[in-house]
C-alpha cells in the first residue's frame, strides 16, 4: 500500500476507532493523544524479542494497559523492574487483557503459545479478550489453524462490539529500527479487517495508491 492509502487508512482509523494512529498508518505511535477507546485499553503483549519488546513499550507510551509474557525471564524482568505487570503463562496474561498481540519468532512458538494447555485458547474454548493480533513470523499453515481453532470458540461475555473472538493476521514490516521508533508498517488482511478499521462504504481506502 503506497502512502497515500495509508494515511487514509490512518484518518479511518481515529475516524472509527479514535487510536489517533495507535495502529497509524505507519504502526503504533507513542505519541500521548487521545485516550484508548475503552474496549481496547487493556493489551496483553507475548513475545518480548527485539521486536516485541520496543513494541510493547510504544503501546504503553500511547497510553494502553500493557500486561507481558514471554518464555524468557529475563526478559520479563525488565519489564517487571519496571512496573508493567508481567503473567506466567499466556492463559493468565488473557485472563486480564481486551485485546492479545503476539510477536514471536518461528510457528512453533506461535502453536505452543496458542494451543497448549495453559496456551491462549486453553480455556475450555470460552474466550474473554475480543481481538487476538498476530504479527509473528509464521507459516500460513500455522496460521490457518489457529484462526480455525479460535472460531470454535466464544466469548466469555457477550460485548456489543464483538459477537465472537476475531483473529487478525498482521505481518509487520521495517524491522527492529522501526519498532523501536514507532514506524512498523502492518499488512492486514482485506476481508478480515475491514469492519474492525473501516465502515463499510470506505472500504476502498484500504487499497491505496503508489
Amino acid at each position: 500500500m503506497g502512502g497515500v492509502g495509508w494515511r487514509r487508512l490512518g484518518s479511518k482509523l481515529r475516524q472509527r476507532w479514535g487510536w489517533e494512529s495507535r495502529l497509524r498508518a505507519r504502526g503504533f505511535s507513542s505519541a500521548p493523544a487521545v485516550p484508548p477507546p475503552p474496549h481496547m485499553e487493556s493489551v496483553g503483549f507475548i513475545g518480548l524479542g527485539n521486536m516485541g519488546s520496543h513494541m510493547a513499550r510504544n503501546l504503553l507510551r500511547a497510553g494502553y494497559r500493557v500486561s507481558v509474557h514471554d518464555i524468557n525471564e529475563d526478559a520479563m524482568k525488565k519489564f517487571s523492574d519496571d512496573g508493567i505487570p508481567t503473567k506466567q503463562s499466556p492463559l493468565e496474561l488473557s485472563k486480564s487483557s481486551d485485546v492479545i498481540i503476539t510477536m514471536l519468532p518461528s510457528s512453533a512458538h506461535v502453536l505452543d503459545v496458542y494451543s497448549r494447555g495453559n496456551g491462549l485458547l486453553g480455556n475450555g474454548g470460552r474466550l474473554g479478550p475480543w481481538l487476538y493480533i498476530d504479527s509473528s513470523t509464521v507459516d500460513p499453515q500455522t496460521s490457518r489453524k489457529i484462526s480455525m481453532d479460535m472460531s470454535r470458540c466464544s466469548l466469555n461475555e457477550k460485548k456489543g462490539y464483538a459477537e465472537k473472538p476475531m483473529m487478525l493476521d498482521a505481518p509487520v514490516s521495517g524491522g527492529v529500527p522501526a519498532a523501536e521508533a514507532g514506524t512498523l508498517t502492518f499488512m492486514v488482511p482485506f476481508l478480515a479487517s475491514q469492519n474492525l478499521l473501516l465502515p463499510p462504504e470506505n472500504t476502498e481506502t484500504l487499497l491505496g495508491k503508489n
